[in-house]
């Protein structure tokens, strides 16, 4: 039985395409889309209470039992790759190293590059100290994956979780105000990612959903005026 992945065309939703990819897992995308308020829906609240996608339905769990709903993209990964028994190290050590690269892109790659995006794209008002605040931390945090792949092909060693994780957050590196070949080891990550065909068939799924802007006035009230919202 397939997956059944809530999805949208954000750095977020492109880990697990990328992953599913990867492991050939049939999958059928439900899109949510989240510049109409469409991860509001009461329906997609009950798999995905934080109300962001990506989130997941597995109908086929390893245990055998009912269908598991998983949502963040980290636990998300980090589930697909235990059922799969693919880009997580069986080892302690390995897996130890993986999952804090994992939890380094959920808590601080992702959240600071995504203010970066905020201040620097959306934010109705130029504020220089918020933009030169994420700036400078995003040329940070290039600079500790840049120091990390000093000797290595992949953030861990192996291509794993880590790596898809990370990726997707790195592509639109010029709206961040960075330039990749201040970052030569991250470069040279970058692009042996970019060139692998399961990610580009999971970049392609993106084309297919979305093609056009996605972030007007309108759609800016809904994803960056959320208050308490409860379902109804």
């Amino acid at each position: 039985m397939t997956i059944e992945l809530y999805y949208w065309t954000t750095p977020n939703g492109h880990k697990i395409t990328i992953f599913l990819e990867e492991a050939e897992l049939p999958y059928e995308i439900k899109p949510v889309n989240i510049a109409k308020g469409e991860q509001f829906d009461p329906e997609f609240l009950k798999i995905s209470p934080n109300n962001k996608i990506p989130a997941i339905i597995d109908r086929d769990p390893p245990d055998g039992g009912e269908p598991i709903s998983v949502f963040e993209s980290g636990a998300i990964l980090q589930y697909l790759a235990e059922k799969t028994g693919k880009f997580l190290p069986d080892n302690l050590r390995d897996r130890v190293e993986t999952m804090q690269w994992l939890f380094w892109q959920m808590g601080g790659l992702g959240p600071m590059l995504g203010q970066n995006h905020h201040f620097v794209t959306y934010a109705p008002e130029k504020i220089p100290y918020a933009i030169d605040r994420y700036v400078k931390e995003t040329e940070r945090l290039y600079g500790v994956l840049d120091e990390r792949l000093t000797n290595l092909p992949f953030i861990t060693g192996s291509y794993s979780i880590a790596d898809m994780a990370a990726y997707p957050w790195i592509v639109p590196y010029e709206t961040q105000q960075q330039n990749l070949d201040d970052f030569p080891n991250l470069k040279r990550w970058f692009e042996s990612i970019k060139a692998r065909p399961a990610v580009q068939r999971a970049y392609a799924k993106a084309d297919e959903i979305s093609t056009a802007p996605s972030v007007t006035e309108e759609s800016k009230a809904i994803l960056f005026g959320q208050g308490r919202r409860r379902s109804s």
